[in-house]
């Protein structure tokens, strides 16, 4: 059967995918904002398995992580929450995670884990794509799951191309070069950037990430690339506003 992310990309349409972080605010919440996300038309849904040194995160996502630890949120937690979701949830979903947290679980039984309660892909923004192919992908894809990897506008084309040839999804583009965070619209540089991976044709469609926080900058986001991923505006109202106002975030995007 063909991976749920393959599918949701051959739609012929501009995807909305909605990074949460697993835990947060409530460390029941889990489910929750996944039914009611995909209830409100979001395409993909990442899943932010929380660690407490995340590298690529603003103050946002970092702040929901911590307060997800401090819940109690684990690895083998979220794998329990998750164990009925392929019930009642049909997108894509990805956990979006730093490596550590994987390798004391262990590798094999981390992607294992996730093929058997329906997880199509990962996102592991410290595991580079060397060491990927050489000691992991055959692991990752004999269950089933496709790697995301990310690129920035510091990224060179050869590197890209690389990247491209190893990836059998999407590739994550970092629309800036800071952490994660949200802006209210892009700039001529990343305009530049945007267009300068258009160019390369690459065999992978792209999704935009960091940055998206509202209808223009989704809009800035997708006129050339495949999708957006909006994260920390996401983060914030379910802050502000808590898990039961999810569909009224959703609107203001689409």
């Amino acid at each position: 059967m063909k991976n749920r992310i393959n599918q949701k990309l051959a739609e012929d349409k501009r995807l909305l995918s909605i990074y949460f972080t697993a835990g947060y605010p409530s460390l029941h919440d889990t489910v929750k904002v996944i039914k009611d996300l995909e209830k409100s038309g979001v395409d993909m849904i990442e899943i932010g398995l929380p660690f407490s040194d995340p590298l690529a995160d603003g103050p946002t996502i970092q702040e929901s992580s911590t307060a997800a630890l401090k819940n109690g949120m684990t690895t083998a937690l979220l794998f329990e929450q998750l164990k009925d979701i392929r019930k009642s949830v049909n997108i894509p979903l990805i956990i979006m995670g730093y490596f550590n947290p994987m390798m004391q679980y262990g590798i094999e039984e981390f992607c294992a884990k996730c093929k058997e309660i329906g997880i199509d892909g990962l996102i592991i923004p410290d595991l580079p794509v060397a060491e990927y192919h050489e000691h992991y992908q055959e692991t990752f894809e004999k269950y089933g799951l496709i790697n995301v990897f990310l690129i920035t506008p510091q990224t060179s084309d050869e590197r890209i191309r690389c990247i491209d040839e190893v990836s059998n999804g999407f590739i994550y583009m970092v629309s800036s070069a800071s952490t994660t965070g949200a802006k209210n619209t892009f700039g001529s540089e990343q305009q530049q950037y945007f267009e300068r991976i258009e160019a390369l044709q690459l065999k992978n469609p792209q999704i935009v990430g960091f940055g998206i926080s509202n209808k223009e900058t989704f809009l800035q986001a997708t006129k050339t690339s495949k999708g957006a991923i909006i994260g920390s505006a996401f983060i914030k109202h379910l802050t502000h506003n808590g898990v039961d106002s999810i569909e009224d975030f959703v609107m203001t995007i689409r």
